[in-house]
């Protein structure tokens, strides 16, 4: 910020997300049919820690080989 700008230049960041645009909730399991997570992880994805995102990319690969297994 310099002295004749008010406002803080704040970078930003994207945030990776598994959304496949195919969003349809298997009612069994309670998980998106595209990219397998619960509505919980997609409500909170944008405001959730790098961290959290981390361990819900990890456990994806699983919950869609479960999904197409049906």
């Amino acid at each position: 910020m310099d002295d004749d700008d008010p406002f803080e230049r704040v970078p930003v960041v994207a945030i990776a997300s598994p959304c496949v645009n195919r969003c349809e909730l298997d009612d069994a399991r309670n998980l998106c049919l595209g990219c397998a997570r619960t509505i919980d992880e997609i409500g909170g994805w944008s405001s959730g820690s790098p961290e959290w995102r981390a361990d819900v990319m990890a456990a994806l690969p699983a919950r869609l080989a479960a999904l197409e297994d049906r």
